[in-house]
């Protein structure tokens, strides 16, 4: 490990270097697991008191937007989640994704201690970002049982 840890001093921004490949993985796997998902199957509720797999698809995002575009300094609202079609839903996923991937390629350990307004409080542009990691991959297990359900291996699990 003594080389793994020469190797993380080197890089010239080992904290938002991390937090962007944490970001990788789940983007990768909401990429994934979105077209995975047959269209069919977008209506599907686990239990009938929460939302659709679309609608969760609609909600990460609205959330990743919503994050990643404070975090650039221009709030956006994708509104994502009034979306039904699985073609809709994918477009809105994949220009969350575009948001988020400029505000992670725009992080540097330096900023990433600034401070910015998150609605009502104030916050890190790291610790927003992870946050959003964070939420991203939560609803990635949610939507897992979802294909389990159906029959269908989450991209996660694949080839295992």
């Amino acid at each position: 490990t003594g080389g793994q840890a020469g190797a993380q001093q080197a890089a010239p921004n080992p904290l938002s270097a991390d937090a962007k490949a944490m970001y990788n993985g789940v983007k990768n796997n909401l990429l994934k697991m979105a077209d995975k998902m047959p269209e069919e199957h977008y209506a599907f509720k686990a239990s009938p008191d929460i939302r659709t797999f679309g609608q969760l698809i609609g909600h990460v995002a609205d959330s990743q937007a919503r994050t990643c575009s404070a975090v650039l300094g221009d709030m956006k609202n994708l509104n994502a989640s009034s979306k039904t079609s699985k073609a809709d839903l994918v477009a809105a996923l994949k220009e969350s994704f575009d948001l988020c991937d400029k505000a992670f390629d725009g992080l540097t350990d330096a900023k990433a201690t600034e401070t910015i307004a998150m609605g009502q409080r104030q916050s890190t542009r790291i610790g927003a970002l992870l946050r959003t990691v964070s939420h991203s991959n939560e609803e990635y297990g949610y939507m897992a049982v979802y294909m389990r359900l159906k029959g269908i291996v989450p991209p996660s699990s694949e080839g295992r």
